[in-house]
């Protein structure tokens, strides 16, 4: 008997130990770009966008941001005068949690933009199922937001006139699935997904659409990397919304156009 308590003691004592509340965590962000457009949209455009994000993380505050990439070719410029138009692209959100602080640094077609918020926490169901990501146990958790699908197509501009314009994304409700690690003791995530009782490390967000994989969960060293956004024009959420919605009606013709909302 004395033998089982001490074993389970030191097997308590050793999952405190493992619990942390500071680091950095790695995704693969992923966006299925064939899945609402036709052949030959496909026959023009990788299948995937894949890029490489970061989340610096405490229980008190968090920063994320975009991993810093090699030189490399555009995968979206064909070379045939064709070229892709991300909206929302360049984002770093940083987010303090007792000041209940949101601030978005985010560039839309060539201007930066500042945009301030508070935090917006998602309503999560909780289950018990598990599976292991980065070396660490985590949990499932789903809700359902607000986003907008992305809007694919080409535009001629031998066929568009000044007073055309191209048809604004629908916003919808998408579900997301996130897994959770209770040993990361942090509300953080990526993007703007939060509020969970442990950092996320994957999330799957409308069935594949777009989806955020740890692949490796690293210490925070430098605690002075996790600081505010201050670069760009000041604005509400609702006053970029509108702004992006503006020039999305105003661009200019010629282009393959990818839209999406933040």
């Amino acid at each position: 008997m004395k033998l089982r308590l001490l074993c389970t003691g030191f097997l308590i004592t050793t999952g405190l130990l493992a619990q942390q509340k500071t680091g950095v965590v790695i995704y693969e962000r992923k966006q299925h770009l064939h899945r609402n457009v036709n052949e030959e949209m496909r026959a023009m455009i990788p299948e995937y966008r894949i890029n490489k994000q970061m989340l610096l993380f405490t229980d008190q505050q968090s920063l994320y941001k975009a991993v810093p990439i090699d030189e490399a070719p555009d995968p979206f410029n064909t070379g045939r005068g064709t070229s892709l138009k991300l909206g929302g692209g360049n984002l770093e959100t940083y987010f303090n949690f007792g000041l209940n602080k949101k601030l978005t640094a985010a560039e839309l077609f060539g201007d930066a933009y500042l945009i301030k918020d508070t935090i917006k926490i998602q309503k999560w169901s909780l289950f018990e199922e598990t599976k292991t990501i980065a070396g660490f146990l985590c949990r499932k958790a789903i809700t359902t937001a607000k986003s907008f699908r992305q809007s694919v197509r080409i535009m001629d501009g031998g066929s568009m006139s000044g007073k055309q314009t191209p048809p604004v994304p629908k916003q919808v409700d998408t579900e997301v699935v996130a897994w959770y690690a209770e040993a990361l003791q942090s509300p953080a995530g990526p993007e703007s997904y939060l509020g969970l009782p442990g950092v996320i490390l994957e999330l799957d967000i409308d069935k594949g659409a777009t989806t955020f994989l740890a692949t490796a969960v690293q210490p925070l060293n430098d605690f002075s990397l996790i600081k505010e956004p201050k670069k760009g024009k000041k604005v509400t959420q609702e006053e970029y919304n509108n702004e992006m919605k503006r020039m999305m009606e105003n661009m200019g013709s010629g282009s393959i156009q990818l839209r999406s909302g933040l």
